[in-house]
């Protein structure tokens, strides 16, 4: 299987994308970068300071479910709320949950999940900051650092923030094998 990992072009926290991807390397699991357009993927350390940059494999507006195990939704504050007004975006995790695929969602990434409307039902965690709006979104919030739900016929795996990505690295992979 693989994982498709989702960002916008500019302001994903840089950790929260640089150490999934590592952790599929290192499993050996194949995965596809998809970008919101053509070009490097810009990442930031805390929302402020420039990190690396990632090279994506396909415009999101291109990118599809195939054979992707888990859908992978990395945080930083300005990737998120960009990602959530991206409806090629909305469609992939929509699709992912219609399809009873896991989604993998870390720090600001569950914004995406309240958008497409699929956190209804869900247990949930996130940065603490989105606590309001996943309940608004149905969803049932908990400060773990990871958190499993297989409710409503598909897996949500979410964390916090960086410091979680010890344990959601390695459910990434497990989810994406």
């Amino acid at each position: 299987m693989s994982a498709l990992i989702i960002t916008t072009n500019y302001g994903v926290e840089q950790d929260e994308l640089k150490k999934p991807i590592e952790a599929l390397r290192g499993a050996g699991v194949d995965f596809t970068l998809a970008a919101s357009e053509e070009g490097p993927v810009q990442s930031l350390v805390s929302d402020k300071d420039p990190g690396e940059t990632f090279e994506p494999d396909v415009v999101l507006a291109d990118a599809e479910m195939g054979d992707h195990a888990v859908l992978v939704i990395p945080g930083g504050t300005i990737n998120a709320d960009n990602l959530r007004m991206d409806e090629s975006a909305v469609a992939l995790v929509r699709s992912f949950a219609a399809d009873g695929r896991t989604i993998a969602s870390i720090c600001h990434g569950p914004w995406l999940l309240a958008e497409a409307d699929v956190a209804r039902g869900k247990m949930a965690t996130s940065y603490p900051s989105l606590t309001t709006d996943l309940r608004n979104a149905g969803a049932e919030w908990d400060d773990v650092e990871l958190q499993r739900c297989e409710k409503e016929g598909w897996t949500l795996l979410t964390s916090r923030n960086p410091s979680d990505l010890d344990v959601f690295a390695p459910a990434v992979v497990e989810a994406a094998r």
